[in-house]
């Protein structure tokens, strides 16, 4: 929720104490310092007589706990003394430990700084690590299944008086008594949702196929829709820590197991010991420079297999990551036999803040998977790996309290457990639900009215402007059951002020068939829109182009076209990912305004001109979204993200004759998206369009290269071109754009603090108009195709101020065309990590 991130207020320590239950437990936190007082980075510190401790971080500082008690802490470091602090029973902290430096060294080196690539013990066992990476764990069988558990938990962070005592919380007192002390940070944090799984995983390393299929879910918190069910999937996709990036937050950071970690991390070989039964070599790793997307912290690593038996992660807080001040990751791996390690335990934390101040308040996002009963080399059919395209069993999420404390993997700890409680109790609050009901319209862009089964918005449509229309307003709305509904209506009016005409939209889809998603759907709009600001078509009823009305807008647009649209198809997902459609359209087509002409010639004398297309067709599309990952099992689904591939081919056929149909036509398209990672250094996305209309079209049925007005970036259009300054009935486009997110500011001093990031591209597109298609032409519009190939060219600045995004594009060809556009600046606007 918004508030409880916006209020700047101290920590008080007395809520420390107010939260903590001393009895069976030690807490302990600090800094580590050298005689001098400087801070001692990757120290050991651990409980006498235990295995349970932690490093320094790289500014000496350090906190952990235990559910036993212990007396004595153990302090040491290469080339210092060991030392022994006496501990209270409880909370400890706010140490201030300092080591002497050790007489006598014998054959010990200490790295500080930057570390060495040659002669370096660490790098050689890094190397064994890289040669046996693909043989070890689940790599080294055939097949392999195994019985996961996972927790993820939200909690508000540092908790303190003035934060309680806010009015906002005026009788809502009782959710504090599930406060609590983070194991990691120390800071106190208040439990606001909680989701469990559980599941069955299947793998064939020799076909490379994988399957997990869900057995029981159980959800509560403060928002239980598809809304947090898709940040918590994009949150927390499963990471291979064996691979050379690691996804989190749309962001690859580089593993420091990865091939390229010697150019972006320092290895210090730091320890050896046994670790159950076998012997282990502990290596710390920091980066090597500020602000790139690396880690810090250690691992151990057995000196046989050279297979990792722990790890942990600390995102370095420097990283060119927005809303996150702190990232922690611990793996453990279990000793199956004298070969084998398994993941067992895989742990994740990460802080969001609006800053990355210490005492920042911001909520922590808390991961932990479990996984045990192991079996191996168990052959299944090829059909047994099939994705299910819909599949949804109700039953999964409505398993008992009972059915839960039966087969969790392990309990949960009181204050966990509190909280289905204490939501539940929550939601029956007055105050609460209108903060939710308020955070839910912001989110979701609807205002929702639960006893009528309906839904009010987009709110963020309800205002507009055009050249045509001058100030618009629109309602709209949609019927809303539930984020699985099978079927759903939406509908709309609007108004324009200057043309004084209403306008309307209304469209209905039924899910006939959840397995393969057969979906049927209707629809009729009447509207005013610009036309021609995308190559490829869509055949949604109720869409509606950027360029249509806008409340900024650069240069004339009075371009538009009065549209009556009416469609009837169906879509079926007969594979995952792969989509068929195919609709039955009827449209008219005429100017919407006197400035502007659709006209074309009906005879080959040229005398006769109409003003109105009348337009037939049946239109089939084909559609791939490999890797595409959405939530929700209804008629509308969400996307997870938009880092996927998609491949689009559509065929249309015009039917001239039918309900009086003027034209006789068929038109290709295709669309290819594909973002590509390039090796640590960025993204690379990359769409390529194609397309030819085989027959004669006027204007209105014509292909317009896209035109961008607005003073925003949008994608796929080109930023110096005005609507319908080219058109073209066969076309190709090509545009290519690079974000290096910081990777080259990271590097220049004085930016690097900035956290900006770097955005490069390059547009062109190449296209013809045939002869019989500019003898249609009556409008007055002189036709222009690219037939030279117009491109444009632009490099932009990121992450200004966490949310601006400003992109300079300059005119590369066509540069004598009147009135042409040689340079322009757009901006955005975005929430990114």
């Amino acid at each position: 929720m918004k508030f409880f991130f916006t209020m700047k207020t101290k920590i008080v320590l007395f809520f420390f104490f107010l939260s903590i239950s001393v009895l069976g437990q030690t807490k302990v936190g600090g800094k580590v310092m050298d005689e001098f007082g400087e801070p001692i980075a990757f120290a050991n510190v651990i409980f006498k007589n235990s295995k349970e401790g932690v490093i320094t971080d790289e500014n000496g500082n350090f906190y952990f706990e235990s559910s036993q008690n212990y007396s004595v802490l153990v302090v040491s470091y290469v080339g210092y003394e060991k030392k022994e602090i006496s501990l209270k029973p409880g909370l400890n902290t706010g140490l201030k430990i300092q080591l002497q430096s050790g007489t006598v060294l014998r054959e010990v080196v200490v790295y500080k700084g930057k570390t060495s690539k040659k002669n370096n013990p660490a790098i050689d066992i890094l190397r064994k690590i890289w040669e046996r990476r693909r043989k070890n764990g689940l790599k080294m069988f055939k097949q392999y299944e195994y019985d996961k558990y996972e927790k993820v938990e939200f909690d508000i962070n540092t908790i303190d008086s003035a934060f309680m005592n806010n009015k906002a919380f005026k009788g809502l007192e009782f959710v504090f008594n599930q406060i609590d002390t983070s194991s990691i940070s120390g800071k106190t944090f208040l439990p606001i949702f909680i989701n469990e799984t559980l599941s069955e995983v299947y793998g064939d390393n020799e076909d490379k196929k994988y399957k997990e299929i869900t057995k029981a879910n159980k959800n509560s918190g403060f928002g239980s829709g598809d809304g947090v069910n898709t940040f918590i999937k994009d949150l927390y996709a499963d990471f291979d820590i064996y691979d050379n990036y690691l996804k989190f937050f749309d962001k690859d950071f580089v593993s420091p197991l990865s091939r390229t970690g010697i150019n972006v991390y320092n290895y210090v070989l730091n320890d050896s010991m046994f670790i159950d039964n076998k012997w282990c070599y502990n290596i710390v790793y920091y980066p090597r420079r500020k602000n790139e997307l690396t880690f810090k912290g250690d691992f151990w690593v057995n000196d046989t297999t050279f297979a990792i038996k722990k790890i942990n992660l600390e995102a370095s807080k420097s990283a060119n990551i927005n809303w996150v001040k702190e990232i922690y990751i611990e793996q453990e791996y279990d000793v199956l036999n004298d070969s084998v390690f398994l993941l067992k335990r895989d742990y994740m934390m990460s802080d969001f803040s609006f800053s990355k101040k210490e005492e920042s308040k911001g909520v922590y996002g808390k991961r932990t998977t479990l996984a045990k009963n192991h079996r191996f080399d168990i052959k299944k059919e090829d059909k047994f790996y099939k994705k299910e395209v819909n599949f949804y069993d109700n039953a999964i999420y409505n398993k008992t309290d009972a059915f839960w404390e039966e087969n969790r993997f392990e309990a949960l700890n009181k204050n966990e457990a509190g909280i289905y409680k204490m939501l539940d109790t929550l939601k029956e609050v007055p105050r609460f639900k209108r903060i939710y009901n308020l955070a839910s319209i912001l989110g979701s862009g609807y205002v929702e009215f639960p006893k009528l089964n309906l839904d009010y918005g987009p709110i963020f449509s309800t205002f507009g402007y055009n050249d045509v229309e001058g100030q618009r307003v629109r309602v709209g709305g949609r019927t809303y059951f539930g984020p699985n509904d099978k079927w759903r209506i939406q509908g709309y009016t609007a108004y324009g002020f200057r043309d004084n005409q209403f306008k309307y939209g209304i469209s209905g889809r039924w899910m006939v068939n959840p397995n393969n998603r057969l979906i049927l759907s209707i629809g009729n709009r009447r509207d005013v829109e610009q036309m021609g600001v995308s190559l490829t078509t869509s055949n949604d009823v109720l869409g509606r182009s950027f360029a249509s009305s806008a409340l900024f807008a650069s240069g004339v647009n009075n371009q538009l076209t009065s549209v009556n649209l009416t469609t009837l198809g169906f879509e079926i997902e007969p594979f995952k990912n792969f989509t068929f459609q195919t609709n039955l359209t009827y449209r008219t087509l005429k100017s919407a305004s006197s400035e502007f002409s659709l006209d074309y010639y009906t005879d080959l004398s040229q005398t006769e001109i109409k003003s109105e297309v009348k337009q037939s067709e049946i239109n089939f599309v084909a559609e791939f979204t490999p890797k595409r990952k959405t939530v929700g099992y209804g008629v509308d689904r969400l996307d997870v993200d938009f880092n996927y591939a998609r491949v689009f081919l559509s065929y249309s056929n015009g039917l001239k004759g039918v309900l009086d149909s003027d034209f006789d036509y068929q038109k290709l398209q295709f669309y290819y998206r594909q973002p590509t990672l390039i090796g640590g250094f960025g993204r690379l996305f990359t769409t390529f369009e194609t397309g030819k209309i085989f027959g004669e079209v006027p204007l209105g049925l014509m292909g317009v290269i896209p035109g961008n007005q607005s003073w925003f970036v949008i994608e796929n259009t080109y930023n110096l071109l005005d609507y319908y300054d080219f058109v073209a009935d066969e076309y190709a486009s090509l545009h290519l754009e690079h974000h290096f997110n910081g990777r080259l500011f990271s590097r220049i001093p004085y930016l690097r603090k900035l956290n900006l990031r770097e955005i490069v591209g390059i547009k062109g597109v190449y296209g013809r108009v045939s002869e019989s298609n500019k003898m249609l032409n009556a409008s007055g519009l002189n036709y222009v195709a690219p037939e030279d190939v117009y491109w444009e060219y632009h490099a932009g600045v990121g992450n200004i101020f966490k949310v601006l995004r400003i992109d300079f594009a300059w005119r590369g060809s066509y540069l004598e065309m009147p009135d042409a556009r040689k340079f322009a600046v757009r901006a955005s606007f975005g929430f990114y990590f």
